[in-house]
This record gives structure tokens, C-alpha cells and sequence, in this order.
């Protein structure tokens, strides 16, 4: 076989290996399509950042606390809890991360979740929902500063 007509590895290689990194490099440069209405099942996040607001004692009654809000890395998480009689029943996310579609899809089926969680343990001390890690950390401290706020 001649020279010239040799197979040329290093080039195939070479080739190969810049086709991959250009198109990670497009892969990594697409921003999510934000669409202007998402249906989902939760209630849109308010921008509501108040301490605290209610009424009764932690024991009697029933008392309403917003706890504070928490800065994750996709945006804040901030929750409102009621207590009635001594009780958690009632577990509210008024602002979380929702700017665009994937934030709203892992928080449609996360929040549910965290307020289940919280309602069972009738505490902060809740599991995190896998692939909303950065949200449920938010939520449990949101939720344990309400609860201390409210005495509970």
C-alpha cells in the first residue's frame, strides 16, 4: 500500500473530537423556552416577604406564620404554616422558583410532596424530594423559621 493512501487516524480523531466539543458548546449555550402561561396545579407564588401574621397562642386557637424567605440557588422559597390547637394543618408555598417551565415542573410535583411531608411529621424534619434538592432545602428552613416564630 502506498503512503499517501494510508488510513489517517490522528485526523479522524482530531476531527471527531472538535465535531464534540462544538456541539456540546451549542448544547450548553441553549437557553428554556419561557412560555407566557403555564397550567399548572399549584397557585402562582406571591412576593409577599412578611415575617409573621396571625392570631391565638402556639397551644390554643389558631395561629398563621409566614417564615422567612430563603435564597436557593434557583430562586427564593418562602412558606406560610397554620397551627391549629397545637397542630400543624395547614402547609402553604407562597413564593418559589417558577421562572420557567423546568422550575414549574419540578415544583408541581415537589411542593405537594414537601406540604405532605410536613403535615406527617408535624415538623421540619422532612426528606428532601429527589431532583428538587435545592427547593426542599429551601422549604425546610422556610418552614422550621415559621414554626419557631409560632412557638411550635
Amino acid at each position: 500500500m502506498h503512503a499517501l493512501k494510508k488510513s489517517r487516524p490522528l485526523r479522524r480523531i482530531v476531527l471527531a473530537s472538535a465535531a464534540t466539543v462544538s456541539g456540546m458548546v451549542m448544547l450548553l449555550s441553549l437557553k428554556p423556552h419561557a412560555s407566557p402561561q403555564a397550567a399548572l396545579a399549584l397557585p402562582a407564588p406571591s412576593g409577599s416577604a412578611s415575617a409573621s401574621s396571625g392570631s391565638g397562642s402556639a397551644t390554643t386557637g389558631t395561629k398563621t406564620v409566614t417564615g422567612d424567605t430563603i435564597q436557593t440557588r434557583w430562586g427564593p422559597v418562602q412558606v406560610r404554616v397554620t397551627i391549629k390547637d397545637g397542630r400543624l394543618t395547614e402547609v402553604t408555598a407562597v413564593s418559589y422558583p417558577s421562572d420557567n417551565p423546568r422550575d414549574q415542573e419540578i415544583n408541581s410535583y415537589a411542593l405537594p410532596r414537601l406540604r405532605t411531608e410536613a403535615l406527617t411529621a408535624q415538623s421540619a424534619d422532612i426528606d428532601t424530594v429527589s431532583g428538587a434538592t435545592y427547593t426542599s432545602e429551601g422549604y425546610r428552613q422556610s418552614l422550621q423559621s415559621a414554626l419557631d416564630s409560632a412557638g411550635g
